[in-house]
């Protein structure tokens, strides 16, 4: 849904926006484009890679279950297929983004890069500043900016000491697709989130032997608990309780579904899960059976990581074991900060400040989406609002152009 005009500007060319500048295409740029279409608001969505969803459709592994039920992850306007199972799988997941494409005739502009989005003060205009598949440049200015790039934009790989000369496989949780490859080898996995125990358990299923750093603390729920749903237990109790009550009450009904996880290595934080989550913005492991294999030894929990050698690997407690492979399950870091210029909204690692967790606009037409760490029902919720916002604005500025010209 565009409305543009294009000239030649300089070096490379020049298109004026008959409405929001949307920057990225995964579910937190297409909620936004459905919900602008629906408010009747013209629209340029710009995406890096040449499809949508890149990070669910390149970069994850094949075994990959939404972690929350499906009405939990639904963009707005419309609800996952009635046959889709409570936890849709990723195959599953990217043909209903692409159904909510076609649904509201989506059409990002694919292979643009974006390199720099600054504000004009001269023209009271955002400036958006790409780089084509064809290696050409190109220009994009509207009134309006919205930040939608996603909070997993890069890959994040620590260093170590002799990691470059270690001989063995190196690779992040983003090139992981299955465990086939690693039949019968050594392999280290360097983190204990969601992916980090998923791809244990995946790497236990095809006769791998893996192992799993543990530096921190780290809150392990069941994804159900007597049936239900974890997380929504405790949304639910969220509405009528404290958080702090919310916390206790759910890690008591994980103890009687798990039972103590702190003798396998695995102690959790002072802050209860919930409260991490909010404050921090670290999310809880929810449990669809690693636990079972760390607790037959089938996958072992190691320390920290001192350095790499060529075979093997040094932990912090002097222990020094042998591996053939190393997967990075380290997560990943927004990019917004490399591009956007005007950055006041956003704090030094590239999330939404803390002022900005209930607010999705700033000064001078710009907006986000999806950079609170509150998974894709917050995508959604920032979208709904950041729609609204903008409808009102541009139905106002074509109100007063009407008026002018009259």
């Amino acid at each position: 849904m565009e409305s543009t005009s294009t000239t030649k500007m300089s070096s490379c060319r020049c298109m004026r926006v008959n409405g929001p500048i949307i920057v990225g295409a995964g579910p937190s740029g297409l909620a936004t484009a459905g919900c602008l279409t629906k408010q009747g608001v013209p629209y340029v969505i710009l995406e890096r890679a040449n499809c949508i969803a890149s990070l669910w459709k390149k970069r994850t592994y094949n075994r990959l279950k939404l972690h929350l039920p499906k009405q939990f992850c639904q963009l707005p306007l419309l609800p996952f297929p009635d046959d889709y199972p409570k936890y849709p799988t990723k195959k599953q997941f990217i043909e209903y983004l692409e159904l909510y494409q076609n649904h509201f005739n989506i059409k990002p502009r694919f292979n643009e890069c974006v390199l720099s989005a600054r504000f004009d003060q001269a023209s009271r205009l955002w400036r958006v500043r790409t780089a084509r598949g064809g290696g050409d440049e190109m220009e994009y200015i509207s009134r309006w900016l919205v930040v939608a790039a996603g909070e997993n934009a890069e890959c994040v790989i620590p260093e170590f000491d002799g990691l470059k000369d270690f001989n063995g496989t190196i690779s992040h949780v983003s090139e992981y697709r299955t465990g086939e490859l690693y039949s019968g080898k050594k392999v280290l996995v360097v983190g204990c989130g969601n992916s980090g125990m998923e791809i244990c358990l995946d790497l236990c299923e095809h006769n791998a032997f893996p192992s799993m750093v543990v530096r921190d603390s780290v809150h392990i729920l069941p994804r159900e608990i007597f049936g239900k749903s974890t997380f929504e237990i405790g949304v639910s109790l969220m509405q009528c309780l404290p958080l702090w009550l919310v916390d206790t009450i759910v890690l008591f009904l994980t103890w009687l579904v798990l039972g103590s996880t702190e003798c396998l290595g695995l102690k959790r934080p002072s802050k209860g899960p919930f409260a991490l989550k909010k404050i921090d913005g670290k999310t809880p492991v929810l449990d669809i059976g690693a636990l079972s294999k760390i607790r037959s030894g089938d996958i072992k929990i190691v320390p920290a990581v001192k350095r790499f050698f060529k075979h093997s690997v040094e932990f912090v407690n002097g222990q020094v074991v042998p591996i053939d492979s190393v997967i990075f399950a380290t997560g990943y870091r927004t990019n917004v900060l490399d591009w956007l210029q005007e950055n006041d909204m956003f704090n030094n690692q590239g999330y939404a400040k803390e002022a900005m967790q209930t607010a999705e606009k700033g000064n001078c037409g710009l907006f986000v989406v999806g950079y609170t760490r509150r998974g894709i029902s917050g995508c959604s919720l920032d979208a709904i609002k950041v729609a609204i916002d903008i409808s009102r604005e541009w139905i106002e500025e074509k109100r007063n152009a009407s008026m002018a010209l009259s």
